[in-house]
């Protein structure tokens, strides 16, 4: 992708929606953001703040995509889609991510809560790569300057995906971490109250 085209394609975007090249370089950021956090909590290389990195990462994230929620629908130049190039394989985040989670991975997470009350299970790893791989096509598209189609790609792949896979995670993630911080022997809570009401 040229500079030139890349000028031509912003151009567009501004003639169009000048708020539309912020909410883009804001997805943007907060993608490269969660991609990056994702794949240092599958390193293992901070396994103690795993949880509380992933809960700020999720968060941030999905702040970032409710904008795209809120925003008219995205309209790119172009009824199909360009060639993002190849997929990248993401097998081996996912077991890294799976063994990160292990003994907590599964989770039981509802369908369609305005449907029904239809109970499916799910993966924290699973979610997880699936919301990588498809940010990651969005930014491919972004950093080869086709603004409009990775706005259009974030916007459609968070109503249709990665938005409510983004929740699940979210709230799973709080879940564990309140079992984590508040599932504690009686005596200790005990202690723990006693000491707080002491001068």
């Amino acid at each position: 992708m040229t500079d030139q085209t890349s000028a031509g394609e912003a151009a567009r975007v501004q003639s169009n929606d000048a708020d539309l090249l912020d909410i883009a370089a804001s997805m943007a950021d907060a993608a490269r953001s969660f991609l990056s956090t994702v794949t240092e909590v599958a390193a293992g290389t901070v396994p103690e703040a795993s949880l509380p990195l992933l809960l700020l990462a999720t968060s941030d994230l999905l702040a970032a995509g409710a904008r795209l929620g809120a925003t008219t629908d995205v309209v790119p130049p172009d009824r199909f889609e360009p060639d993002a190039g190849p997929d990248p394989d993401l097998e081996p985040l996912r077991t890294s991510l799976s063994n990160v989670f292990d003994g907590i991975d599964e989770y039981a997470e509802v369908v369609d809560p305005v449907l029904g009350a239809e109970v499916e299970s799910s993966t924290m790893s699973g979610d997880l790569v699936a919301i990588v791989g498809t940010l990651a096509q969005g930014l491919r598209h972004h950093e080869a300057g086709r603004v409009l189609e990775a706005l259009w790609w974030w916007q459609f792949a968070y109503l249709s995906d990665w938005g409510e896979r983004s929740s699940s995670v979210l709230r799973t993630l709080q879940v564990i971490l309140g079992h984590l911080r508040l599932d504690v022997d009686d005596d200790v809570a005990t202690e723990a109250e006693y000491d707080a009401l002491q001068p």
